[in-house]
């Protein structure tokens, strides 16, 4: 037998041979390349997330990814020919130029903002500030005295959203899926469409209590009577928001959410992610706002100069021009989230921005020019009105029945275009008579 402490010796011996080659095992170089690759690639992975998330990332995607940025110099342009030469028609042009790719991205902005605030919430911001063009470009004519521009502007965006927005949406969603019935939720667009054939009772009273003469007081009825609908209009689309946000929420979720459908797991593939951050997005949202505000002060300065050298009637430019512009961002937008079959936050775009426009931007410009000791009122003339009032009706038999086709889009785009040439030909015989 051999002594204890060389037998433990003999032991811790041969167990050197297995720990070494254990050691060996776990320092091995390929395992030891693996690692390093590994932490390389979570240091890059990190590296790219902070370039991705940062301020030169976020002025990237805001101000110059898109192809439509290539429009911003026409803004300073426009600014510059305005002190330089008297060519109000070149100032005019540019700066519809120069404030289209700005009503885009402030639509773009918004729609990264809805990321962090839901659906709801987010589809009115991106009424809300979709609308904030319009809205620069009136309190601007308001305050240059300039009553029929602010009037015949808003009601071209209520058109513009109601026909060319929405048909141009259904019909490129119906394009891009057509082997499908696209559905919304109908209980929603119905809502709204009762908001605005509200409007147009606003809106109508006015003009046909001028138009009959039978007013009591004459001019000071048709102003009083604007004024206290134009409150009335206000409560009710204040009203509106709490039932939307607080009192039936579920009334404006999805389709999809009501029926308790399950998505594809492709589209929760393709579920998409903010490109900036939350603060960034309202940072950018007051800036595209900022700048706005200064273009559309020298737009509407060269409204009359451009009629005058460009041979257009200030109508004309006021309905269907002045809209196209400011609905850049609805357009866009509401295109693009048909095309995903989306159609709920296309509604929510198209026609929730032709509700806001007739139930808060129209009221609050009437308040608004009364602070201002202006007369602005809701007596659009009767050829307008009647136009809103048939315009709504088509509307709302096309959303009955919660369905979106192709050919639905087309005849609201066909319907847009007869109401561009009736206004022209409308404003073309008033200038003859006089």
């Amino acid at each position: 037998m051999m002594p204890m402490e060389e037998k433990e010796d003999l032991e811790s011996d041969e167990e050197i041979p297995f720990s070494a080659s254990a050691t060996r095992k776990k320092v091995h170089p390929f395992d030891s390349e693996i690692n390093i690759a590994s932490h390389v690639d979570m240091s890059k992975s990190w590296i790219l997330k902070r370039i991705q998330m940062g301020p030169l990332r976020s002025i990237y995607i805001v101000l110059i990814k898109a192809k439509i940025n290539m429009l911003l110099p026409f803004g300073p342009l426009a600014i510059l020919l305005h002190y330089l030469t008297g060519k109000h028609g070149l100032v005019f042009l540019l700066s519809m130029l120069g404030i289209t790719p700005l009503a885009e991205r402030l639509g773009y902005v918004t729609e990264q903002l809805a990321f962090y605030t839901g659906p709801t919430v987010g589809g009115l911001l991106n009424a809300t500030f979709g609308n904030a063009t319009e809205m620069i470009i009136s309190i601007y004519a308001l305050k240059s005295g300039m009553i029929r521009v602010v009037q015949q502007s808003l009601l071209g965006s209520i058109l513009s959203n109601m026909l060319l927005v929405l048909g141009c949406a259904f019909f490129s969603g119906g394009i891009a899926n057509h082997q499908k019935v696209q559905v919304f939720n109908k209980a929603a667009a119905l809502v709204n469409s009762g908001l605005l054939l509200m409007a147009v009772m606003g809106i109508m009273f006015p003009a046909v209590l001028h138009f009959t003469r039978t007013e009591v007081h004459f001019g000071k009825s048709e102003m009083a009577l604007s004024r206290f609908s134009s409150c009335i209009m206000l409560i009710a689309y204040g009203s509106y928001l709490f039932f939307q946000l607080k009192s039936q929420p579920n009334l404006y979720s999805p389709v999809d959410e009501l029926q308790g459908g399950v998505n594809d797991p492709e589209d929760s593939d393709d579920e998409e992610v903010p490109e900036i951050t939350q603060w960034e997005t309202i940072g950018w949202l007051a800036i595209l706002t900022l700048w706005i505000s200064i273009l559309s002060g020298y737009l509407v300065d060269a409204i009359q100069g451009a009629s005058d050298s460009l041979n257009m009637p200030v109508a004309f430019i006021s309905v269907i021009l002045l809209p196209i512009v400011g609905n850049a961002a609805e357009h866009a937008s509401a295109i693009m989230f048909a095309m995903k079959d989306k159609l709920d936050i296309t509604i929510g775009v198209a026609i929730g921005s032709s509700t806001q426009i007739s139930m808060f931007v129209i009221p609050f410009c009437v308040v608004v020019g009364w602070c201002m000791g202006q007369p602005m009122d809701l007596n659009f003339q009767l050829f307008e009105t009647a136009t809103l009032f048939i315009s709504v009706l088509v509307v709302a038999f096309m959303l009955q029945d919660g369905t979106s086709n192709y050919f639905k889009g087309f005849m609201l785009i066909l319907c847009y275009l007869i109401v561009a040439a009736s206004f022209f030909v409308h404003v073309d015989l008033e200038k003859d008579n006089n």
